[in-house]
């Protein structure tokens, strides 16, 4: 384990172990927080880096999953409600609908008031954000916050936003999108503030094309123009990296103790 200021990182050879440790690190967390709660408010981030992660998390049958309270963190505008890929739809088929959460948050892209919405849950959020399980992006946004519209002090807790070039591209690499231009140019998002209120973070971050962001995310200045480095400010967040994605930040995190 490396340490850069608060964020604690961890890394692993492959991403599947990558994956399998981080939900083993969560289940731990989640098991020891229901012993001094009686539920706990847990948001999930849908991307295909998640996969892994969600799968072993999953998988865990000694989670009391009837005590969790599930949400999810940012979602489309305009997508087709059954689109694959809706990120409420990825959670469902990956972990909301394979566990008995107590009760399950989805944010609606297809709302007829936006605005509206966005009050609806961010009043859910009010009450309290145990754990976030979340990712970074390809330009280092964290949820949808990229560098253009994150705010480390927006005074909302959901928000739309416009993404941008590299955002929606990103969605392109992954596969989840034939062409940019399928890309939704709109999505509700949980603010940098949302994400950070959680007691404890867990980001999970593999493969080759997150090695830049990775590298801003532990050692360029914490600023809104790489969002990510933002949780070098957090008290308690943990950055899972593979191999890969570690790929241009080896040399520095080996001098560090």
């Amino acid at each position: 384990m490396k340490q850069v200021d608060n964020l604690q990182v961890h890394l692993y050879e492959t991403r599947q172990q990558m994956g399998e440790a981080a939900a083993a690190m969560a289940a731990d967390r989640i098991r020891l927080l229901l012993q001094e709660k009686e539920t706990l408010n847990i948001v999930f981030a849908a991307a295909p880096s998640q996969q892994e992660f969600l799968e072993a998390l999953a998988a865990d049958a000694s989670i009391e999953w009837e005590r969790i309270n599930a949400f999810h963190m940012d979602e489309y505008i305009g997508l087709e409600a059954t689109a694959p890929q809706g990120f409420g739809n990825f959670l469902r088929e990956r972990i909301f609908s394979k566990v008995p959460f107590r009760s399950v948050h989805y944010l609606n892209g297809n709302a007829p008031d936006i605005q509206q919405e966005c009050e609806r849950y961010a009043t859910l959020l009010r009450k309290g954000v145990d754990i976030v399980n979340m990712g970074i992006g390809e330009n280092t946004h964290i949820a949808f916050n990229d560098p253009h519209v994150a705010d480390f002090s927006d005074p909302q807790l959901v928000k739309v936003v416009d993404l941008d070039y590299a955002c929606r591209q990103q969605q392109v690499n992954d596969g989840c999108f034939e062409t940019f231009a399928q890309v939704p140019t709109h999505a509700l998002t949980l603010t940098v503030p949302a994400l950070m209120q959680a007691s404890y973070v867990f980001c999970m971050v593999p493969g080759p094309n997150k090695a830049a962001a990775v590298k801003h995310t532990l050692f360029d200045g914490i600023s809104e123009k790489y969002p990510s480095t933002v949780l070098r400010r957090h008290p308690r967040a943990v950055l899972f990296v593979d191999k890969d994605s570690a790929a241009q930040s080896f040399d520095r995190l080996a001098l560090l103790s």
